[in-house]
């Protein structure tokens, strides 16, 4: 096989083959997060060419990701019993589907079910939980950091290829944006069927910073797989730990994908920027986000999680009400992308490295599918809420000020956190 071989050539030369694997799981990552980006510069179109309004192009959009966030911890369970390879390959597949079926929509049900069901099944398949299984299988030194790689991969992945999406969108129509994203899919499958393993017991390596090959666990039937998140949630929703992480989680959700990535750009031209110029400034959030993210993943495996997600959470609340202040001018605009790019996802690898410490190793993929459950609950709610807002009140402004002032809620509700130690319901969670 060409990753045993890869695998082989890397060892003689001191290189993990975990690398290899986090390098497909980020382009998978990266091109996913571009596909649930690429709404965000055809709202406007879509209403041109259809009639549809804000709110119902929104409501897409937030059943797309309530289902993105809740695929979470049945992801995790369906990559512990079919593997993470198969799972990456079926939701990618799933993805272009309701991509190339959008080509062909001619009224809003046809919009709701590719863009809101299918998408959202497929993206949810390669969300957040994908970054949290990895880390955790291939890594257990520079865990933090790989989850901060990952973690940016989506993050970026929203944003950077905006400006071209949008320029494509200008040029050629919006069908031409969709072909892009096809284009893109299939260059990951490819990368994940030739590169992506499930375990390093695959290559006969143990994970990064341990001594021995520790065996894959024996795979269990599919109908324990399937209860397993609901086991879990059983289990971890009696500690306080667990619903703070879910409520900051939501907030995080409403704070970003469902408020900025979402309608950003069509925001942007209710103040007379043209959607090309618009999707750059979300373009330079992703370039931050990608180096925010990755040292927030360098700085949660040295200082108190806790005191991190309080400070992230303030500082994007403090920029998200700075926003309609800055007369969305090319300054203003500027501070705010360098400012909020920094923290727009940094707040995952803190609440990974929480998830794992409180309730184990082996659960931290199911956990922290529930707490991204809660984020994306948020996202759906700052998605459909946001568009309601300016097609009732004929402005985004509010949802902003709404967004930000949940923001310094979340960094009080992170420092309650205990410090250490796992919850006293869930004893059992670091065998």
């Amino acid at each position: 096989m060409v990753s045993a071989a890869l695998a082989s050539t890397l060892a003689r030369r001191n290189i993990h083959y975990g690398w290899v694997v986090v390098a497909a799981t980020f382009l998978t990552m990266l091109v996913t997060a571009g596909a649930m980006g690429a709404p965000g510069v055809l709202i406007k179109p879509l209403q041109d060419e259809f009639g549809w309004e804000t709110s119902q192009i929104s409501s897409a959009l937030a059943i797309r990701l309530i289902l993105f966030g809740f695929m979470g911890p049945f992801a995790a369970a369906f990559m512990n019993y079919f593997g993470v390879r198969k799972v990456i390959v079926f939701a990618l597949t799933l993805i272009g589907i309701g991509f190339v079926g959008s080509l062909f929509m001619t009224t809003l049900w046809q919009l709701l079910l590719l863009w809101g069901i299918v998408v959202g099944f497929g993206t949810g398949l390669t969300a957040m939980v994908l970054a949290a299984t990895v880390s955790t299988r291939w890594f257990t030194r520079h865990r933090g950091l790989v989850v901060g790689m990952l973690s940016a991969s989506s993050a970026t992945g929203q944003l950077v290829f905006l400006p071209l999406m949008a320029e494509l969108t200008e040029r050629y129509g919006w069908r031409s944006t969709v072909f892009f994203v096809c284009a893109m899919i299939m260059v990951a499958a490819l990368a994940v069927l030739a590169f992506m393993r499930d375990r390093p017991a695959d290559v006969n390596l143990p994970s990064l910073g341990e001594a021995h090959v520790t065996p894959a666990p024996a795979r269990p039937t599919l109908g324990a797989a399937l209860m397993t998140p609901i086991t879990t949630l059983r289990e971890i929703s009696t500690t306080s730990t667990f619903w703070i992480l879910f409520a900051t989680f939501f907030i995080c959700g409403l704070s970003t994908n469902g408020l900025i990535q979402t309608h950003f750009v069509t925001l942007c031209g209710d103040f007379g920027i043209v959607p090309v110029a618009a999707a750059s400034v979300l373009a330079v959030m992703g370039i931050f986000d990608f180096f925010g993210t990755i040292g927030s993943g360098w700085l949660s495996d040295r200082f108190d999680n806790r005191w991190l997600l309080f400070w992230y959470y303030g500082l994007r609340g403090l920029s998200l009400l700075y926003l309609p202040f800055s007369d969305f001018s090319f300054y203003g605009l500027s501070i705010f992308a360098i400012f909020y790019g920094l923290d727009w996802i940094a707040t995952v690898p803190p609440t990974v490295k929480i998830a794992a410490d409180r309730f184990g190793r082996e659960k931290a993929g199911l956990v922290f599918g529930w707490v991204f459950a809660g984020h994306q609950l948020g996202a759906a709610t700052a998605a459909y809420g946001a568009g309601l807002s300016r097609t009732e009140l004929s402005s985004y402004l509010p949802a902003f000020f709404v967004a930000g002032a949940f923001c310094l809620l979340a960094s009080i509700l992170a420092i309650t956190l205990k410090k250490s130690g796992l919850p006293s319901a869930a004893p059992a969670a670091a065998h």
